[in-house]
């Protein structure tokens, strides 16, 4: 089934939509390079239990028992309990465990204890998980868990105050406090200057054992060593029908790093990956983003395949080209610019399959690698993902956010004509050059900024693009029609930062997550210093962001990416908290029900996942491979059952 045969899906629960993204050009690939994405697909859902530990110590085992009671309840399943258990079932494999995947927070049941009890207690003995005497005492331990809120509360904690170890459920630390943890790590780091300096702490869990710290390095023989040993198997079948030899020195590297656990060798995998160019062909793999620890330093693992989009690539190519001229004329002091920018490479790519912190829910964009002192003198690699995007243009069309929520008919149609090709440039300048901007003073520390550090490192990567979206360079590079399509993403961008992203977070909470804590700072900081370039409105009983002066919004934009990019070059603590803390988590309770209100009478879900297609491989009668089967039937259950089944590790 090819991408003619596409299937749409619109599947909700809860406050998530699930989409189906298009393989558009993939029966136009070689056969070798079909056989190459397959095989890497397969490495890529070989991590899925990886993160879902991660995530939380409890999680695998609690989806293992709803899965039993899923496909095993012999009592009545229009019963409200278990169409409510169905639901929490579905959001724990949404967010790779029972928190949820943008505010952190536990989900608190629609089902009652004792009916899940009664439930568990029902199934056969036999199917009672592997390590566990009987059912009992599997509710025994997960029953707090799932039903107490006190119990494990959040799985990211970024309370200004708090012991941010001890009080977030995330499975990177145990019995452990943060003062350790950043002692721990302080001595590792002691006689680096940031130089060369290994990702200390990405690849491991930290425990404490006869009064002291140690750490389980995830590799084949150690922590996730089943999952990882798989993985290399695949990437070794990857190996042999890679596209040149830079791939498979690629792949070497990575499976060395897997085997030994060595951060050295990381580091040498991710130069060769960026410097890996010529092939169509692309993937990631490997304990990468950090958002998931409150520290900062532990990289959840996560996989993507992908294809080169060569046409939309044209886009992408004209701003990496042009990379000197941008990171030259940046609004930032001087001595935090790059003096020479090398190894740019920006892509749109369509995504093959996502695996891990990148599915169900994946970013649009991504920027690697994170090491600062690889960007300094290596460069980066960015990808903008198109077909994913597509995804969510389609879904959003005729939804009537936008008639709900944008000030006026002037600014409707100002979104109407420029919106989608302005969102996606805002996101090729926020990857392609926004992270591998600047530069730290030396002998910075690039973990200076602890828990405030991804916020303020989105936020210096957001201003980048906003401010560079209405430069003239744009219009006389052909990367947008006149000077005037800048504005729909200002407008947007103020009014998702300053109202309609509150419809991601429930009442009486606060913004938690580092991308929503970014946009809050931007566009909060831009009202209170904008001396009425823009402001909150009310009309007809209903608020709304009006953007007075455009330009001054850019010079706006210009002054806070000067003073974010200070706080990074400097490793200035202080500052980012101060920044964060004042514009970044608070809400306003009074908004915030007239923002959930509004949306809901629109009767749309805040958030938008994938189910991926399934890939077959085709063989002919003497069983020789001949293609790779597409198909995008499979529903979401079937899926997350499927890969419960064909990927267990843990």
């Amino acid at each position: 089934m090819n991408a003619e045969n596409f299937v749409y899906s619109d599947e909700r629960f809860a406050d998530i939509q699930m989409l189906r993204y298009r393989l558009d050009g993939f029966e136009r690939l070689t056969l070798q390079q079909k056989k190459y994405i397959y095989y890497l697909a397969e490495a890529t859902l070989a991590g899925r239990d990886i993160v879902t530990d991660q995530f939380g110590k409890y999680n695998i085992l609690i989806r293992k028992t709803l899965e039993a009671v899923y496909t095993g309840f012999p009592g009545d399943r229009e019963d409200a309990d278990y169409r409510a258990m169905t639901v929490y079932l579905k959001r724990l494999w949404f967010s790779n465990g029972i928190y949820h995947h943008y505010g952190c927070e536990k989900f608190v049941p629609g089902f009652s204890e004792q009916w899940l009890r009664r439930a568990v207690l029902s199934l056969p003995a036999g199917t009672v998980p592997k390590g566990h005497a009987s059912w009992k005492s599997v509710l025994d331990e997960i029953g707090p868990v799932i039903f107490d809120p006190s119990v494990q509360p959040k799985r990211v904690n970024q309370a200004d105050g708090d012991d941010l170890v001890m009080t977030s459920a995330c499975n990177y630390y145990e019995g452990v406090t943060q003062g350790e943890v950043e002692e721990f790590y302080a001595r590792q780091k002691a006689g680096h200057d940031g130089e060369g300096q290994p990702s200390f702490g990405l690849n491991s869990k930290v425990v404490k054992a006869d009064g002291r710290l140690h750490e389980l390095t995830y590799k084949v023989g150690g922590l996730y060593g089943k999952a990882l040993g798989r993985i290399v198997e695949w990437l070794g079948k990857a190996r042999e029908v890679a596209e040149n030899d830079h791939q498979r020195r690629v792949i070497d590297l990575l499976v060395a790093y897997y085997e030994s656990g060595d951060l050295r060798l990381f580091d040498a995998y991710s130069i060769e990956w960026l410097r890996e160019e010529q092939g169509q062909v692309d993937f990631i793999n490997g304990f990468i983003e950090v958002y998931g620890d409150p520290l900062g330093l532990k990289g959840s693992w996560e996989g993507l395949v992908e294809y080169k989009d060569l046409e939309a690539t044209r886009r992408t190519q004209t701003i990496s080209r042009n990379a000197q001229w941008f990171e030259d004329h940046s609004p930032v002091d001087a001595r935090f610019r790059k003096p020479r920018v090398t190894g740019v490479t920006a892509n749109v790519i369509c995504a093959a399959m996502l695996g891990g912190d990148e599915y169900p829910a994946s970013a649009i964009g991504i920027n690697l690698p994170n090491a600062d002192w690889i960007r300094a003198r290596y460069g980066s690699k960015s990808v903008t993902i198109g077909n994913l995007t597509d995804a969510y243009k389609k879904a959003a069309r005729g939804s009537g956010f936008d008639e709900e929520f944008v000030v006026d008919d002037a600014t409707r149609r100002l979104i109407d004509r420029y919106g989608d090709l302005c969102d996606d440039l805002h996101t090729d300048l926020h990857e392609c050059l926004g992270h591998g901007s600047g530069q730290l003073l030396p002998g910075t520390d690039p973990d200076a900024l602890k828990a405030y550090g991804s916020t303020n490192e989105e936020a210096r990567a957001d201003l980048f693009g906003l401010y560079y979206l209405a430069d003239p360079k744009l219009v006389e590079l052909g990367l947008v029609p006149d000077a005037e399509a800048y504005k729909s993403q200002y407008y947007h961008f103020m009014m998702n930062g300053l109202m309609t992203q509150l419809v991601r977070i429930k009442p009486g909470q606060q913004i938690e997550e580092s991308h929503m804590r970014n946009r809050a700072l931007i566009a909060r900081w831009a009202l209170e210093n904008g001396h009425g370039a823009v402001e909150m409105i009310k009309r007809d009983g209903k608020t709304y962001v009006q953007v007075n002066d455009y330009a001054a919004l850019r010079g706006l934009f210009a002054r806070l990416l000067a003073e974010v990019q200070r706080i990074k070059s400097e490793g200035d603590h202080e500052a980012a908290r101060q920044l964060v803390e004042r514009y970044a988590v608070q809400v306003d309770p009074v908004l915030h029900a007239e923002v959930l209100e509004r949306y809901a009478r629109l009767d749309l879900a805040p958030y938008k996942g994938f189910i991926n297609p399934k890939m077959s491989l085709v063989r002919d009668d003497d069983g020789e491979i001949v293609d790779v089967a597409v198909d995008y039937t499979e529903s979401y259950a079937q899926q997350m059952l499927r890969y419960s089944a064909e990927y267990a590790t843990l």
